[in-house]
């Protein structure tokens, strides 16, 4: 009953714009033409919602969709996609995605490994990150064009390096660098890169807020609104 309720009210809602250009046209020249964008940055999937905690900064060019759930003073950057379609995906507190990130589950992971994302608290995904099907422990930073595949695990504290693509189902420890294609351990993280990777979430806390007002009259922002 109620997927028969969405599809009616998807239908009356198109209807009505149709009806809206149909007008256009048959005012002709006279006719007001208010500027309209289709792209919806919080998207349900059927009756799938994305859930937004406090102080969410999505920007107006990314996509989230379907089961996806953001913590407090998470932020998404511009042209991000994140679709929870076939499997949940979570972001926890203070972490970023920054732009041109992907981030998507599976309908099954390989060799039965749970199927969702989960990035953990305090996390930075670095620009067009590519993430499936895979896990993220608190504090950890992935580079930018990285790729982790199903069932890879980092666990806290870990980095992997810009370019890397992590293989299915491995494990990065706590505490070490991996790169490459295949990613391999690399060594141990140096005192300062650890208080950089602290740093760099709490950066992206202060400039989510600082992009936020300057998108606010846009389709996007804070949850809340």
């Amino acid at each position: 009953m109620s997927w028969l309720l969405y599809r009616a009210a998807f239908w009356v809602r198109e209807t009505g714009q149709a009806l809206d250009r149909l007008g256009c046209r048959l005012q002709g020249s006279n006719a007001f033409h208010e500027e309209f964008s289709r792209h919806r940055t919080i998207m349900n999937l059927c009756m799938q919602r994305p859930g937004l905690a406090q102080d969410v900064f999505v920007a107006p060019s990314a996509a989230v969709i379907g089961d996806v759930s953001l913590g407090n003073k998470a932020s998404v950057w511009y042209g991000c996609v994140l679709k929870g379609d076939e499997g949940k995906i979570s972001i926890g507190n203070n972490s970023n995605l920054q732009d041109g990130t992907v981030v998507c589950s599976a309908t099954s992971g390989i060799s039965g490994v749970p199927a969702d994302t989960i990035i953990g608290n305090n996390v930075t995904i670095g620009h067009n990150a590519t993430l499936r099907a895979c896990s993220i422990a608190d504090a950890s930073l992935i580079g930018m064009d990285a790729t982790l595949l199903e069932g890879v695990q980092v666990e806290s504290g870990a980095l992997v390096a810009a370019g890397a693509v992590v293989q299915p189902n491995t494990t990065v420890a706590a505490g070490q660098v991996w790169g490459g294609n295949p990613a391999r351990f690399i060594r141990d993280l140096k005192p300062h890169e650890k208080s950089f990777m602290q740093k760099s979430a709490e950066a992206y806390c202060a400039l989510g807020a600082d992009h936020f007002k300057a998108t606010k009259d846009g389709p996007a922002g804070f949850a809340g609104l």
